[in-house]
């Protein structure tokens, strides 16, 4: 199956959204909906969300807005607002008054249509807008990774702490009612007791600012390898207590070379508390797959495609006999639906996000210390 990420490409905004609108553009009415896809509880009213940066991700995330009554898209930040900003103003009604660039960002604390933003900038750039948007009043849903430093992420949960906002990082794995199975599946003890992991993310075509170290932080382990290192995280509920990793270029080519360049392959190993060791990798010259296996004493989980945006499928062998399923969602938006029911529940009913800006802080620490355990350390 086709790595819908490898398309990603925030620095080719303009091209790569030509190429996506074609095949996704929603009607200019389709905002709205009475009820959710999710089956979330319809809010009384929609959380208001300014999609911060329009490029392919910014563009699911619309499209997922279009597809819940629980969020709607009220305000746009671009830096090519004549060139992006026309077609999402008439699907959506949004009046110029409502579009801002990166200079006038901060006006936005002005605009009452405006309650949420959506952060979907290089990872560089979320430690500012966050923080920019909180002194704006204004809550933050924000890409992962939540930053390029722990110290960021610290500054981004202090900010949003002090302006009384709400802060949460776009896991979406965790609102996935598949992966939710998996997870409880794996945490029954129908496999037995809990024995390992074994991930991976692999994405080869990967280019633009991903390999520029001053906007991505770091190499594939930020944008690739983070999925299989949170989601062992997420379904083990522990926090690693020692690392092992190597990083590797083998590519010489002119997208690994220079003084911003970053890493092309990642592969570390993690140890928790209670002894369990996981091992995973991620590489942006390496054709491999996209995947978590979870061992048990008595049975395992195969997650495969594991982390693309559709196409999630799982099989295994339990106590019970052989498992399998697949996600019922299909097309682009699916899980990002539920990031946005789950996060304008959230606001309207003032409760903690699933994914905080803490989840955030805790992989930035892991990363960092997978870094460091690799002789690469990165803060």
């Amino acid at each position: 199956m086709k790595n819908p990420m490898k398309t990603m490409d925030r620095r080719d905004f303009a091209r790569l959204s030509a190429l996506a609108l074609a095949a996704t553009r929603l009607p200019a009415f389709a905002q709205g909906p009475s009820t959710s896809p999710t089956g979330a509880a319809t809010l009384a009213k929609p959380l208001g969300f300014a999609a911060v940066g329009l490029g392919i991700i910014s563009d699911i995330f619309t499209q997922a807005c279009a597809l819940t009554p629980n969020a709607r898209v009220t305000g746009l930040v671009t830096g090519h607002a004549a060139e992006k900003a026309p077609r999402y103003q008439q699907q959506f009604h949004i009046p110029s008054s409502s579009v801002y660039t990166y200079e006038t960002f901060d006006h936005i604390r002005d605009n009452p249509t405006i309650e949420a933003v959506y952060i979907g900038l290089p990872n560089s750039m979320h430690c500012e807008y966050t923080v920019r948007a909180a002194e704006a009043g204004k809550h933050v849903l924000c890409e992962k990774p939540m930053a390029i430093s722990s110290a960021e992420c610290r500054k981004m949960i202090d900010a949003c702490k002090r302006a009384n906002v709400k802060l949460m990082i776009a896991y979406r794995v965790h609102y996935d009612p598949t992966w939710q199975k998996i997870r409880e599946i794996a945490r029954s003890g129908a496999i037995g007791e809990i024995q390992g992991f074994q991930g991976g993310f692999y994405g080869p075509s990967m280019k633009g600012w991903r390999l520029d170290r001053k906007l991505s932080g770091g190499g594939s382990l930020l944008d690739l390898g983070i999925y299989p290192m949170n989601a062992i995280r997420w379904v083990l509920g522990e926090e690693p207590s020692a690392y092992r990793a190597f990083v590797s270029t083998m590519e010489h080519s002119p997208r690994f070379q220079g003084p911003g360049a970053v890493e092309e392959t990642v592969e570390f190993m993690m140890k928790f508390p209670s002894g369990i060791l996981a091992t995973a990798g991620s590489s942006y010259g390496m054709e491999g797959p996209c995947t978590l296996t979870i061992d048990g004493s008595h049975g395992h989980i195969r997650v495969e495609p594991a982390f693309f945006y559709t196409g999630l499928k799982y099989t295994g062998v339990t106590k019970n006999g052989p498992i399998e399923g697949v996600s019922p969602g299909k097309g682009n938006p699916y899980q990002f639906v539920f990031e946005a029911d789950h996060f304008a529940a959230c606001v309207r009913n003032n409760t903690q996000p699933a994914t905080a800006g803490e989840e955030g802080l805790a992989d930035m620490l892991a990363m960092e210390a997978i870094y460091k355990a690799a002789g690469a350390p990165i803060a």
